[in-house]
């Protein structure tokens, strides 16, 4: 994993952008959050809880990053803020792809857990017009 990160080190290629984070597992959660840096990304909030994830979605946040199920709640009402506002997102998740929740969604991107750093640094630059 060590060896994927080091491209980004000196890369910006998501400067400046303000990417929210809802990610219920702490190891990953920082995973992520330490890819979005040194892609030059800022991180306008990582959350582990839907609750947290809710009062985060405002509309300085340019992209974001959702784990499907965040502990026993589903990241619907998080997915359904940001969609209302305009804002992409994609589903970082261990689930299966035909998972109901994604059903709402169907043009959504979604990255299965665990992604190689590239992957989700591209993944966001395509979100956000960037790549």
């Amino acid at each position: 994993m060590m060896e994927q990160s080091a491209k980004f080190s000196k890369a910006t290629v998501l400067q400046g952008a303000r990417v929210l984070i809802v990610e219920d597992d702490l190891l990953l959660l920082m995973e992520l959050e330490s890819i979005l840096l040194e892609a030059g990304a800022e991180v306008a909030g990582s959350c582990r809880s839907v609750r947290e994830g809710l009062a985060a979605a405002d509309d300085r946040v340019a992209a974001a990053i959702l784990d499907v199920r965040v502990g026993r709640e589903t990241i619907a009402p998080v997915a359904r803020r940001l969609a209302s506002r305009g804002t992409p997102f994609v589903f970082y998740t261990g689930q299966v792809q035909n998972d109901p929740e994604l059903a709402e969604w169907p043009g959504c991107t979604v990255l299965s857990k665990p992604a190689r750093p590239g992957t989700i640094v591209a993944a966001l630059a395509e979100l956000l017009g960037l790549s």
